[in-house]
């Protein structure tokens, strides 16, 4: 299917910056009515929750972008360390004329690794960076004036209905990428089917590379998100930031406080925004008002951790088969290649 076909079945705006570098961007209405939507659904619930994707516009992304260079925040530094060490064993599995996928692309500080091994093998590479955040714009730029030889197509949106753009595409087989440990992010149910939706529109010449966070020791994974510099409090009351900016709300974010912890019976890491009075919220966009009680907690995050095991059972379910598996020295983290069976 051609872009333009892409276009307007999608309801997307193609934006041209340079003849190498081109954007496509969910029409903003219906994003912004989405956004009202799901905020007025989920904290009207007798469990209040915002979901963690909201987290990521300009200014929490670049929050983001600090909390991944600090001591106590492994995860990055440990991916890092991998894609580093393994552009020699990936590139075999490749093709000479793979497109490079990649769902929350962000700043694509750590793709750089990944450009850098296809450049190896092909004289061209060609990267689709998939971001709900416009900060898409400024890392393709950024690329784009790195690599003379690179092509870029973003796509400003969820990772949903980013993938219903590559599937609609063309028949360049593709490099699907999910750095970080967003994955972990997902409930059981919905990382299920995310996994289901990735195999569904694989071809056979594809390969999906996702970053998985390992188990281990409770106070290391408490540490990484309860950091000294107040970082990831910031990143977590910043979700409040955004809801009163777009959405016209009067949350008093001196009222709120982060609170994480590790669950244990459930493997994860659970975050919340927790209300220090009882108060009430309006959000007028949304058409809501909210009534919050001292102490309540507003759910904002869950980040999962997986053994070995589960993560082979994860992808047999769904149809996929891990060709190689790759982790940091001191095994707290792990990139999985796999294809379809």
């Amino acid at each position: 299917m051609g872009t333009n076909s892409i276009q307007k079945s999608l309801g997307y705006q193609r934006i041209v910056i340079q003849d190498n570098l081109e954007y496509f961007k969910a029409n903003h209405t219906e994003k912004q009515k989405t956004f009202a939507e799901e905020i007025a659904s989920s904290l009207n619930h007798k469990l209040k929750f915002i979901n963690p994707k909201y987290f990521y516009d300009n200014i929490g992304s670049h929050i983001f972008d600090k909390i991944c260079n600090l001591p106590e925040y492994y995860p990055y530094k440990c991916e890092s360390s991998i894609l580093k060490n393994i552009a020699c064993n990936l590139t075999p599995h490749l093709t000479s004329d793979v497109r490079l996928v990649e769902l929350g692309s962000g700043s694509s500080t750590k793709t750089r690794l990944i450009i850098n091994a296809l450049f190896q093998s092909q004289k061209y590479v060609e990267y689709f960076p998939i971001d709900v955040s416009d900060v898409l714009i400024d890392s393709a730029k950024e690329l784009c004036c790195d690599y003379k030889n690179l092509k870029v197509t973003g796509v400003i949106d969820t990772y949903e209905n980013g993938l219903d753009f590559i599937e609609n595409y063309d028949n360049k087989p593709n490099l699907i990428t999910f750095l970080g440990s967003s994955f972990g992010n997902f409930s059981e149910r919905d990382g299920n089917n995310f996994l289901k939706r990735i195999h569904d529109l694989m071809k056979s010449s594809d390969y999906f590379l996702i970053g998985l966070d390992l188990k281990k020791d409770s106070n290391i994974l408490f540490n990484a998100y309860n950091d000294t510099k107040g970082l990831t409090a910031k990143f977590n009351l910043n979700i409040l930031e955004r809801i009163n900016k777009e959405l016209d709300a009067d949350f008093k974010i001196s009222q709120f406080a982060h609170k994480a912890y590790y669950n244990e019976s459930k493997g994860r890491i659970e975050m919340y925004l927790h209300s220090l009075s009882d108060q009430t919220v309006t959000i007028p966009k949304a058409d809501v008002s909210i009534q919050l009680s001292e102490n309540e907690l507003i759910h904002t995050e869950n980040s999962h951790k997986f053994t070995i095991s589960q993560i082979g059972s994860m992808f047999e379910e769904v149809g996929l088969d891990i060709v190689q598996m790759w982790f940091d020295t001191k095994k707290y983290f792990g990139l999985f290649l796999a294809k379809k069976f």
